[in-house]
């Protein structure tokens, strides 16, 4: 099973940009479908961005959409998350997570087998 580290998180102003990584260890994480999810306080745990199973296509939540990139370096085992224009919503944990292929929509939370620990985004006023 592929152990998956996050960073990149920290305290940034509105309308400022960010990079996560989340960086994969044991397996290639090329064999994998990867996503980004976040969970603020009190919330559920939901999908952000995600590559589609058997492709290099992405797809995002409508939020996320033209102000964030989701991307992946093969030679550094690490995918990336970058998101501009953040705004105090976006503040969350911020999980990376992976599963084998499957025919199952990539936002399916419940369907991802290995997490990471996650990384805080604070994004202030």
């Amino acid at each position: 099973q592929v152990q998956l580290v996050e960073s990149g998180g920290g305290l940034v102003q509105a309308g400022g940009s960010l990079r996560l990584s989340c960086a994969a260890s044991g397996r290639a994480l090329s064999l994998y479908t990867v996503a980004w999810f976040r969970q603020a306080p009190g919330k559920e745990r939901k999908f952000v961005a995600g590559f589609i199973d058997w492709s290099s296509d992405t797809d995002y939540v409508d939020a996320m959409k033209g102000r964030s990139i989701i991307s992946r370096d093969n030679a550094k085992n690490t995918v990336y998350l970058q998101i501009d224009s953040l705004k105090p919503e976006d503040t969350a944990v911020y999980y990376c997570a992976a599963r084998s292929p499957r025919a199952v929509a990539v936002g399916n939370v419940h369907s991802y087998d290995s997490w990471g620990q996650g990384t805080q985004v604070t994004v202030s006023s």
